[in-house]
């Protein structure tokens, strides 16, 4: 939760200067107000929250949400809630007109420096131009389903991820299939936006450029720890390079 707080505060500053970046009791909002909706975040932010409490924040959440241009999602780490909390948390959710969108997995490991990694297939470019970003961006847009425009609304002409991110493509031939980033968080390396075109999985790409982008990433600050948010799709990848699941996620959105 901590190393969404504030890697998602970087990328909404990023994407708009005045992006609403709060601290409240028991709730981070991370919002860019883009259209790319993974740049739109709340995050629960209580340690052991009871059944009641849960409730009175979704509500707060709910109504922050409403209150913006764009969708996004709400991230809920499960393993912070109290076991009444958990048992609640589906008619809470409901109550305060929030829907559950998709499930994630935290994950995190000591698992640096990685070898540095190779696959017969591709080659390893790291983003530094407008045009790598735009592959980037599409590649997350086909691999989750959002139209391309929204994805590149969230990363056309950042500064941040040329320079600070080691974010990698990797191509085969002449085509981006896959893509990986890392960035600094709090002594870690914060795995982010990992993507394979649809076309192209299932052939070890999306580790292999995740192993190029923590690698890289490794070598330059020196770090051994990582920490990442899985999908579905990811979850079976990451254990291979190491990475141990911790909480799991719940993200929501609101209802209609």
């Amino acid at each position: 939760m901590e190393q969404l707080a504030t890697v998602w505060r970087a990328m909404a500053l990023d994407r708009d200067a005045r992006a609403d970046v709060r601290d409240l009791p028991g709730i981070a909002v991370r919002w860019a107000d883009c259209r790319f909706a993974f740049w739109n975040c709340i995050t629960l932010t209580d340690v052991g929250a009871e059944a009641e409490l849960l409730s009175q924040r979704l509500v707060q959440a709910a109504d922050i949400m409403r209150s913006k241009k764009h969708p996004g999602f709400l991230w809920l780490f499960e393993d912070l809630l109290d076991d009444g909390a958990r048992s609640a948390l589906e008619k809470a959710a409901e109550r305060a007109g929030l829907q559950h969108a998709f499930p994630g997995t935290g994950m995190s490991g000591d698992l640096l420096p990685v070898p540095e990694p190779v696959h017969p297939d591709l080659t390893f470019v790291r983003v530094t131009s407008d045009e790598h970003l735009r592959a980037y961006a599409d590649l997350n847009s086909r691999a989750y389903g959002f139209p391309l425009e929204e994805g590149r609304d969230g990363l056309a002409g950042s500064t941040i991820w040329k320079n600070e991110v080691h974010a990698y493509l990797g191509i085969r031939g002449d085509d981006p299939v896959a893509c990986a980033a890392t960035v600094e968080a709090e002594g870690r390396l914060f795995v982010v936006l990992v993507a394979t075109d649809p076309k192209w999985q299932r052939r070890g790409y999306g580790e292999a450029v995740t192993r190029k982008a923590l690698y890289e990433g490794a070598r330059a600050t020196g770090l051994t720890r990582a920490t990442l948010h899985a999908t579905v799709a990811g979850a079976p990848v990451y254990p291979r390079i190491g990475f141990k699941p911790n909480s799991p996620i719940h993200f929501y959105s609101l209802k209609g």
